[in-house]
């Protein structure tokens, strides 16, 4: 139980990951990816990996530059532009739908535009799944100028498009549906120089 605790990534650039378990035996029509970052980094970097044998990226957040998001399902990507974060932790959850290829993007709790992605696209099953590290190899190839530095907070995976209340309560940190991954139950392997620490903000 990771409750009010954060992964911190200490170097820049890093080799160090997490891999995250999952219980996902099935295929995907419906995805939601949550997370908390903290970082002062400019380049580009990955939040959140998941990698099938078939493609490496399957899921991907991923943070070109500041003010800037990409969202990945099955190698296809849309971009949010977004307010630079000035300094504070941002909450991203991304969502999207097979049967209306239909992705949501929420910033701390509000939403961005919807934009069309894959429509009647499966996501694998069994895929290896990291924060800190962008594969270009399932479970590897990676380049340590795409590495994630700073703190990683609130990571979650659903097999469902959360609804917008569910959204909104995911930035709060309040009660969520049974998630794939869970940050309050999750399965983990530090992989090199990453810290568990308690979080710094209330």
């Amino acid at each position: 139980d990771l409750y009010r605790k954060v992964f911190v990534f200490r170097k820049d650039p890093s080799d160090a990951y997490v891999v995250l378990r999952a219980r996902l035996e099935q295929p995907l029509q419906n995805l939601t990816v949550c997370l908390r970052s903290y970082t002062d980094l400019t380049r580009p970097h990955s939040l959140f990996s998941y990698a099938t044998k078939a493609q490496d990226n399957e899921i991907l957040l991923f943070k070109p530059k500041p003010g800037e998001y990409r969202f990945y399902v099955g190698g296809k990507f849309v971009t949010f532009r977004v307010p630079e974060g000035r300094g504070h932790w941002e909450h991203v959850c991304a969502s999207w739908e097979s049967a209306t290829g239909i992705a949501e993007f929420w910033l701390n709790g509000k939403p961005w535009p919807r934009k069309g992605l894959q429509k009647g696209y499966t996501v694998g099953g069994e895929g290896a799944i990291l924060l800190g590290q962008e594969q270009d190899a399932f479970g590897g190839g990676f380049d340590v100028y795409n590495s994630f530095s700073g703190e990683l907070a609130d990571v979650y995976l659903w097999d469902i498009g959360l609804s917008p209340d569910k959204m909104r309560a995911a930035y709060l940190s309040l009660r969520l549906p049974p998630a794939v991954l869970a940050w309050k139950s999750l399965s983990y392997e530090v992989k090199g120089d990453v810290v568990v620490k308690p979080r710094l903000w209330e």
